[in-house]
């Protein structure tokens, strides 16, 4: 047989931790000497997740404007791009946090059309606790309506595997509630309680991941109405801003400020927040902080641990409240954090919005 690309899928909620978890896998299929390739997604350009990865020596393409089911030739042309130097063992691919119905419109078409090309591995989606237990116990304070949680569940329903991400955040006694809340949902799927961040639970995954078998097989009976309601009711914003001052500044203090800032302002406003990231770029350096609900602390996820004049500044928030008023939030913290350091800044590009009704490129309603 010929070379065939191995082909994993990550998936899970905004905020899952599904970034983090590309970069560990990324790492350690590098240092098997393999070539691997990233695909990230997301409604828009100017993502902190591809320039994070990126920013960690690792080849990573993007596909923007849609979800990889609305942009399915999209993704297979990145994919054909990553590997016009040298084909890539390994494909990681991290779809739209907000997007479901993956094995339908992604992972079955690609066993149908390419086949002969990839070898297609367990489909994992990650478990957000924050979120995630909330919905799954119906609890009413989750912090989105019960169509963007429809969509969450979905996305749990449709994996091979399930992993409980930020074991490191959490006690003994509250993973086993959400390993017994994922048995009660989902009856029969699996299981892992990892870390990201700390790579905890991860060479069970590795084995997991590294099993032949029909993958990517769970086709679901979904409502696409609900579905595309519930994803529209989130804000969009991708912003790209230089700040720039006289007198040097902490480039983390900066990031952790923005993050802080933005949460007490979507609090203020009773607005639940998806996933906020940011990330400061500036001559080899970087660094990134995140928030991923209201309820969470602010967290510095990578440090730069440097003091800078000047600073590419890229804002991804995904939050349930009118785009415009996002944006209007965003760009009020963004001026606030500037005077504070006594700063310019020069705004590059900011794209606020709906996400528009999923319109796949290829559906099959049953697994090869």
């Amino acid at each position: 047989m010929s070379h065939q690309i191995k082909f994993i899928m990550v998936g899970g909620f905004l905020g899952a931790g599904k970034t983090t978890t590309l970069g560990r896998l990324a790492k350690y299929y590098t240092d098997q000497g393999l070539n691997v390739g990233v695909v990230t997604n997301d409604q828009a350009a100017d993502l902190v997740d591809t320039n994070a990865l990126r920013s960690q020596g690792l080849h990573v393409g993007e596909v923007a404007g849609a979800c990889f089911c609305c942009h399915f030739n999209a993704l297979m042309e990145t994919i054909e791009e990553l590997g016009a130097k040298s084909k890539p063992d390994v494909i990681l691919a991290e779809p739209v946090g907000s997007c479901t119905d993956l094995v339908a419109t992604v992972i079955q078409p690609i066993k149908r059309l390419f086949d002969a090309e990839f070898s297609i591995h367990p489909y994992a989606v990650l478990m957000k606790p924050s979120h995630g237990k909330k919905i799954l116990k119906n609890d009413k304070g989750s912090g989105f309506s019960p169509k963007a949680a429809y969509i969450l569940k979905k996305q749990l329903e449709e994996a091979d595997l399930i992993l409980i991400n930020r074991i490191d955040e959490l006690s003994t006694e509250e993973v086993d509630e959400l390993t017994t809340l994922i048995d009660e949902n989902f009856p029969g799927t699996p299981v892992l309680r990892t870390s990201a961040l700390t790579g905890e639970g991860f060479e069970g995954l590795i084995e997991f991941l590294e099993q032949d078998g029909d993958f990517g097989s769970k086709i679901l009976d979904i409502d696409y109405d609900i579905y595309a309601e519930g994803e529209a009711e989130l804000g969009w914003l991708n912003s790209s801003v230089r700040v720039s001052s006289e007198t040097a500044f902490s480039l983390d203090q900066l990031l952790l400020d923005v993050i802080s800032q933005l949460q007490v302002s979507f609090k203020e406003k009773g607005v639940e927040t998806a996933h906020l990231k940011t990330i400061g770029l500036w001559e080899g350096f970087f660094g990134v902080a995140n928030l991923v609900s209201n309820d969470s602390k602010p967290k510095l996820s990578l440090a730069s641990d440097c003091t800078v004049n000047e600073v590419d500044l890229i804002v991804n928030a995904r939050v349930a409240c009118d785009p415009d008023a996002l944006e209007e939030q965003v760009m009020a913290v963004l001026q606030s954090c500037a005077k504070t350091l006594n700063a310019k800044l020069e705004f590059r590009q900011t794209q606020s919005f709906r996400p528009g009704r999923p319109v796949p490129t290829h559906r099959y309603a049953a697994p090869q």
